[in-house]
């Protein structure tokens, strides 16, 4: 996948757990848990605007772009 998230790195950087951003962004551990692991298909921008704001960061800090190597 092209696509990297990069969100347990910002947690940490945070100190915050995944719990604690589920409270702030009202998103299930679940969901956010699937998008953590790079498993989520799509992501809102609502939703990347809410973690954003909790996490006081850029999206660029969660999302990230690698090429797939040929």
């Amino acid at each position: 996948m092209a696509i990297i998230v990069n969100l347990d790195v910002m947690l940490a950087k945070r100190k915050m757990s995944l719990s604690d951003l589920s409270e702030k962004v009202d998103i299930s551990i679940v969901n956010l848990s699937i998008l953590k692991t790079g498993k989520a298909k799509a992501v809102r921008f609502s939703t990347l605007e809410a973690i954003c704001r909790a996490l006081d960061c850029q999206p660029g800090d969660i999302l990230e772009y690698a090429p797939d190597k040929e």
